[in-house]
Order: C-alpha cells, then sequence, then structure tokens
C-alpha cells in the first residue's frame, strides 16, 4: 500500500509531466559587448547623401531626424502565373501580405470573336462557341443552337432535345470536376487533381466516341444534333457515371473534411446575395450567396423541366460553400443523366427541315435533291428571317447569354456574348481586399473563370 508521501510524489510527478520545457530557453545567453554596442546609440535615422542634400538633422538636439515614409509594396500576379487559371495579371497593392486592392488586367487572350461571327454564316460561327469555354464545350454550343432555332421558329425532335441534355449534364461534370480538384491543389492537395483528371478523360472518351473530337467537339447543331448516338453509348454512360459517384465520395472523405482545407477555404471570399446581385453574378457564384436562380429550373429550356433534380444553393458565400455546391451540382448531374438514360425516346435526332439541316451521306447517295441541299448549306449556309433574340442557358460556370441579330441572309448581322466569367472576374476587385496574399489563387480557383470567355 502507498502511504501519503508516495501518493503526493506522484501527484507531483503528473502535474510536473504536463509542462513542455524547452531547453534552448534555458541554456546560456550571449550578449554583444557593452563598448560594442555604444558606436549605435543615439538616433536611429542615420544622414544618407540623398537626406543631407535636402534635410539638416542634428543629433541630440531638439531638431528631431525626419521620419521616412513607408508606400506599399505594388506586385504583378501573372499572366503567366500557374495558379491564376489562365492568363490573368492582376496589379495587388500590398500592406504586409495583406491585399489592400486587386486591379485585375485582360485582353491578353483577344481573339475577336464576335467580328468574325459577322463574317461567317451560322453553321461556321458554331465551332466558336467551343473555344470560348474551352473545358465545357458542348453547353455552350447548345445555348447558340437554341437562338438559332428561335429566330428560324423550329422545333427540335424530342430526342434530339434528350441528347442535348446529356451532353450538358456531362459537360457540367467535367467542368466542376477540374474546377474542385483544381480548387483543392491550389490550397495544397495534389491527389484529388489526378483522380479528377482521370474521370475526366473518361468523359473526353465519351465525347469522342459521340462525335470524333475529344475537345472542341462541335456536335450540337441548329435543329438538333450531328448525328446520333452510337450503339451501347448509353449502356457505356450508365457504367461510367455509377463508377464516377464512388470517385466523389472517394474525394469527399480525403478533402471536404480535412482541416487545412478548411481553413484555407472557409470564411473568406465571402459575397453577400445582394452584392452578388448587384455584379451581376450567376450560377454557383450567385447561388453559393443563397440566391435561386438556376435557368435550367426558372426559366426552362430543351426539356429540363421534364426531369426531376434539386436547385443547389448555399448559405454562406465563402470560397468553401462554392466548393461544397459544385460537389453537389456534380452528383444533381448524375441525377439528371440516369433519368435521361432511363426515358431516352426514340425518333429522329434532328429537324426534317432539308432547309436548315444537312441530309445524311446515305440520302446524298442515292437522291440528287439532298446532294443539292448539301452543297447549298456548306457553301452559302441558311437564311435566317430578321430579328433578334438573347437567349440565356444554364452553363456550368453561370449564364451564358447570346444577342444574335438577324438581317434576312445566311450570316448573322451582329453576334454579342454574355459569358459567364468576364462578369466574375470583376469580383475579385470587390473579394480581393483585405485578404492574404495566400488567399488570392483560392479567391481564383472559387470563382471559376477561363479566359476564353472573358477576352473572346
Amino acid at each position: 500500500m502507498f502511504n501519503i508521501k508516495q501518493v503526493r510524489f506522484v501527484n507531483v510527478v503528473r502535474q510536473t509531466r504536463q509542462l513542455t520545457l524547452h531547453a534552448p530557453l534555458y541554456g546560456h545567453r550571449w550578449y554583444p559587448d557593452e563598448v560594442y554596442l555604444k558606436q549605435f546609440a543615439g538616433s536611429v535615422m542615420y544622414p544618407t547623401p540623398e537626406t543631407n542634400k535636402y534635410f539638416r538633422i542634428i543629433h541630440h538636439a531638439k531638431l528631431h531626424p525626419v521620419e521616412r515614409k513607408l508606400q506599399n509594396m505594388m506586385i504583378n500576379f501573372g499572366p503567366q502565373h500557374p495558379a491564376a487559371h489562365g492568363v490573368l495579371r492582376l496589379i495587388l497593392e500590398l500592406d504586409g501580405e495583406t491585399v489592400v486592392r486587386a486591379d485585375p488586367h485582360i485582353g491578353f487572350l483577344h481573339r475577336a470573336t464576335e467580328k468574325l461571327m459577322e463574317h461567317k454564316h451560322y453553321n461556321q460561327s458554331l465551332p466558336f462557341m467551343d473555344r470560348l469555354d474551352y473545358v465545357s464545350t458542348l453547353a455552350n454550343e447548345q445555348a447558340f443552337c437554341i437562338a438559332v432555332e428561335k429566330l428560324l421558329n423550329i422545333e427540335v425532335p424530342p430526342r434530339a432535345k434528350a441528347i442535348r441534355i446529356l451532353c450538358a449534364e456531362l459537360s457540367r461534370v467535367a467542368n466542376h470536376l477540374l474546377n474542385v480538384s483544381g480548387t483543392i491543389l491550389d490550397a495544397g492537395g495534389i491527389t484529388p487533381f489526378f483522380w479528377m483528371c482521370e474521370e475526366r478523360e473518361k468523359l473526353y472518351e465519351m465525347f469522342e466516341r459521340i462525335c470524333g473530337a475529344r475537345v472542341h467537339c462541335c456536335y450540337l447543331r441548329p435543329g438538333g444534333v450531328s448525328q446520333d448516338i452510337p450503339i451501347g453509348y448509353l449502356d457505356d454512360i450508365y457504367e461510367l457515371c455509377s463508377k464516377m459517384e464512388c470517385r466523389f465520395d472517394e474525394t469527399d472523405d480525403l478533402a471536404t473534411g480535412n482541416r487545412l482545407f478548411y481553413a484555407r477555404c472557409a470564411g473568406l471570399g465571402i459575397i453577400s446575395a445582394h452584392e452578388a446581385m448587384s455584379l451581376g453574378f450567376t450560377g454557383p457564384m450567385i447561388r453559393g450567396s443563397g440566391v435561386k436562380w438556376d435557368i435550367r429550373i426558372n426559366q426552362p429550356y430543351d426539356g429540363y423541366d421534364l426531369y426531376d433534380f434539386d436547385g443547389v444553393v448555399g448559405t454562406f458565400g465563402d470560397i468553401y460553400d462554392r466548393y461544397l455546391l459544385r460537389y453537389e451540382e456534380m452528383r444533381q448531374s448524375l441525377r439528371i443523366i440516369n433519368q435521361v438514360l432511363d426515358t431516352m425516346p426514340e425518333g429522329e435526332y434532328k429537324t426534317d427541315d432539308s432547309k436548315v439541316c444537312m441530309p445524311s451521306r446515305k440520302e446524298m447517295k442515292t437522291s440528287m435533291e439532298s446532294l443539292i441541299h448539301h452543297f447549298k448549306l456548306c457553301t452559302e449556309g441558311y437564311p435566317v428571317p430578321p430579328g433578334f433574340t438573347y437567349t440565356a442557358t444554364e452553363c456550368p460556370k453561370g449564364e451564358l447569354g447570346i444577342y444574335m441579330v438577324a438581317d434576312g441572309t445566311s450570316i448573322p448581322y451582329r453576334v454579342h456574348l454574355r459569358p459567364c466569367s468576364f462578369n466574375h472576374i470583376l469580383g475579385v476587385s470587390v473579394l480581393g481586399p483585405q485578404l492574404m496574399l495566400a488567399d488570392i489563387t483560392m479567391l481564383i480557383a472559387s470563382i471559376d473563370v477561363v479566359f476564353g470567355d472573358v477576352d473572346r
């Protein structure tokens, strides 16, 4: 049995084990020689040749040394910075490591897309849409096709609409895969980037199977799609999507609850619902602030009202909310894709108006009229009745709007694009101040910009 002294000794030992002793703090400390320090006594500001020209500094008297003012540092962030997600140049004014002002400079990728569209007929203008947002190409083509169909006043067959929705949602998944993994990569986690890029490669293989091109597909056409889906394509899409959700869960387990990733995202880049609407934000940028605005739900197009899915809305409007929102949007896109696979209608994949849609190769070899239609459509295009339209679709990054004016010829009189990224990049100047320099990379990643959109 322990006596009282032994018990007290054990308690003292337990108390001392809780203390952390840092050995260097208890070692011998070295101090400079007092004689050596005397030469540095007195005023801190030393006269320089510049100050001697303008100021007369008298030490140890009533005339004090002139105080030098500190100026904030101005640095260039980009346009070749790997974390700028494109050719973005930011001029940052820094107070220490705190951003005082952020001034985005754009225009390094300017290609005059809108002007070029005024010199091409409508089918020739379609590939320009792929070059705008080159991460989600098929979703851009959908907006252009719907705008032309409004001017032509033609109806698209149900099968073509279902194929368009399938392509658009696959593009949404591909876009968010890159953005979510890029956000994690900017925070310092590289493993999910490799995982999600592998899934994007599988999606690109599916795009290649349906039209022959991986990135710049040019598959959707005014009046429908260019060709029907191949045999067994829907089965492969189902298998791909069923496995992709498991990849989402794996990345979710690794990154979402990670305390380091949470610290880099939570509470940063906050924008309120009122500010988001004032700045013209759309898509995940405005839904992350709590605004329930999704064009697929509020203004359905191409039969989106036939499918059951939820519009994802955030609460706090910070970087972490936008990250979680895109994650959930990918799951909702897979939900839409599964419904499309279950209810894919039979029938034609393009309208039967031979003045608008090209005939098949089989028809061209047996029908003279089909050969003439093909020749006329490839050389001159199709005339569009005079009129104008503003057509908006819900692209992965936000609202893609097309203002198109037709003058009765086969070439549009005016095409103006309202891209998603152009409005959002202006948010850097609003959200950037008061952040740390390292948080600017996270902010740009959460905004999700592509500079084909901005510098069109």
